[in-house]
């Protein structure tokens, strides 16, 4: 299995100072809430949740100039938050106000 792509929208709630790796990369941690209706079941169905993702390299850059409140769509990649941590974590690819 190989498919693993996730696109949501969502408002900036929280985000961290842009910081680097050991290796020099750059990187943003950014928390944002998703609400919306979805069709679940043949019934309408509230979904709501916050999301934990970070943006690395370029894309931190330019995450690190979003706002609290700013609306956002993601498009990345979910894996655990590190070697050592089994969290799951939204890892950014594509990043856009809306």
């Amino acid at each position: 299995m190989s498919s693993n792509r996730l696109v949501i929208e969502g408002e900036v709630v929280a985000l961290d100072l842009l910081r680097y790796t050991p290796a020099g990369i750059p990187l943003v941690n950014i928390t944002f809430r998703h609400t919306s209706i979805q069709n679940e079941a043949g019934m309408k169905r509230q979904a709501e949740c916050e999301i934990q993702a970070v943006a690395m390299g370029e894309l931190a850059k330019k995450a690190e100039k979003l706002n609290i409140g700013e609306q956002i769509k993601v498009t990345g990649f979910l894996a655990k938050k590190s070697l050592k941590n089994d969290r799951l974590m939204l890892h950014i690819n594509e990043l856009k106000t809306i």
